[in-house]
Formats: C-alpha cells, structure tokens, sequence
C-alpha cells in the first residue's frame, strides 16, 4: 500500500510547481477530454510523449508514476477479460473450445488501457505539483460563477481538497492495519474464499473506526479554529496568473485541438 502514489504531493522547485493551480485545474480538464477524443493510437502515443515530458520538467521521477498505475492493474486485468467475452466483432484470431478472441476485443481493451494510463499520470501529475491548500483556492475559484445558484463553492472545494490530502494518510494507516491483523496470525493471501472475506473484513472494519476518528478529530480541530460553514471568509493568499500559466492552458486546448483534428482525419 506503501506504493499507492494518488493524492501525494511532492515539495519540489520546478516549472509547474510554480504554476497558479487555477491553469493546471483547467489544463488538467482539456487533457482529460483530449483522452477520450477517439484520435487512435497514433493521438494518444503523441500524448503519451508530451505527457512524459511534463513529468520530467515538474522533476518528478517516471516510477513515482508507474507507482500511481499499480492499484489499476487488476481493473485493466478485469476489463480485459470482459472485454475478450463481450466483443464479437472483427476478425477471429484466436479459438479455444467456446472462446473465441476478436481483434475488436483486443482493441478495445488496449485504447482502455492507455487512456486509464494517460488520465492517471495527468491527475498524478496535477497532485504531485499542488498543495492541498493551493487546490481549494483554485477549486473555489474556479466554481465562483455558480455562487450565484446558490452553490457553497468554497465547502465543495474544501471537501475535495481534504479528499485528495488523506488519501496517503488512510493509505498508511491502512498498511499499519494490515500489519498488526499479519502479525495476530490473519493470512490475507492464502486459504479458502470464506477465510480470504473474513481476512478483509478484519481490515475494513478497523479502518472504518479509523476514518471516522480522524473526521472527527479535524471537525473538532476546524470548530476551535473558528471554521464556521457557509460563512464568508478572506483570505491571506491572493492567486495570480503569470506567463507560464497562459502558456500551459493554451498548449493543452492546442492537444486538444489537435486530438480532435486527429479523430476527424481517421474517421474520414
């Protein structure tokens, strides 16, 4: 569990840490819809490339990335197999007894697998260079136009700020549960379906009860600091665009432009 890189930021001196979170939040958006414009494997290995590049500039290391795409590995091996029993279409390549393999199946299973891979380390990317706290005030800002709905931006951006900062936490903390439950005797990797449920829910149980201490914990930490909900507050940081922030919006709706113009010129 020690592996799982989601959510952690990592303090370093480059380029995009530098950035105002607003332009990584909306750059982040336009790669993300670039991801799913069906541009074919040519688009996406362009992406690919550009995307390792970013990783290198912001000084984070290629295997901190790997890391993040560790805990889809078993999503990417499900999908798979559905995929190979689902899909009938296109040439027949492979048949073994009742299963048949497609070429589409194949397909289909490879463009899911680069897009989760590419949607990973471009979210990797934006919380491996963003402070929790940089990421409220750049969610908030983001949302202002909808306070005139009505909608509290500043708690929405608050509750995923806060989202994102304990996912490494619950991570350790889990990884101390799964330790002490091993050293009590609980095997959770061998044995029948029966024991295997009742190892995990030696876990999960523990981890509910640790969850709901620590929310408790920072309500009451929040409440003596005077966080009052819906109450209007200042602020102490004032987020400025510089030109480094003009440059990496317009160079990720340019990829997307560009994904979009790859996607036409394939369909036709």
């Amino acid at each position: 569990m020690k592996n799982i890189t989601l959510g952690q930021y990592i303090p370093l001196d480059s380029f995009f840490h530098r950035l105002d979170p607003r332009s990584k939040i909306c750059a982040m958006l336009a790669i993300l819809i670039a991801i799913f414009v069906p541009a074919g494997f040519i688009g996406y290995g362009i992406m690919a490339v550009i995307l390792v590049r970013c990783v290198l500039l912001a000084k984070l290391q290629i295997s901190f990335v790997v890391k993040a795409m560790k805990p889809m590995v078993m999503m990417m091996f499900f999908l798979t197999i559905i995929n190979i029993f689902v899909i009938k279409t296109g040439n027949l390549i492979y048949t073994l007894g009742p299963i048949t393999i497609y070429d589409d199946a194949l397909k289909q299973t490879a463009y899911i697998v680069v897009r989760l891979a590419l949607m990973i380390m471009t979210t990797t990317l934006l919380t491996a260079t963003t402070k929790p706290m940089d990421m409220t005030l750049g969610i908030e800002d983001l949302l202002i136009p909808l306070e005139k709905l009505k909608v509290p931006t500043h708690d929405i951006a608050m509750m995923i700020a806060l989202a994102l900062r304990f996912i490494p936490t619950l991570i350790e903390e889990a990884d101390r549960i799964l330790k002490a439950q091993a050293s009590r005797g609980v095997d959770f990797e061998n044995g029948s379906l029966k024991e295997k449920i009742s190892a995990i829910l030696s876990l999960i149980v523990p981890m509910f009860v640790s969850c709901f201490q620590r929310a408790d914990d920072l309500a009451d930490a929040m409440e003596a600091r005077g966080y009052v909900v819906g109450a209007k507050r200042v602020r102490y940081k004032q987020l400025k665009f510089g030109w480094g922030d003009y440059v990496v919006i317009i160079a990720a709706n340019l990829i997307l432009a560009g994904m979009i113009y790859l996607a036409i010129v394939k369909g036709s």
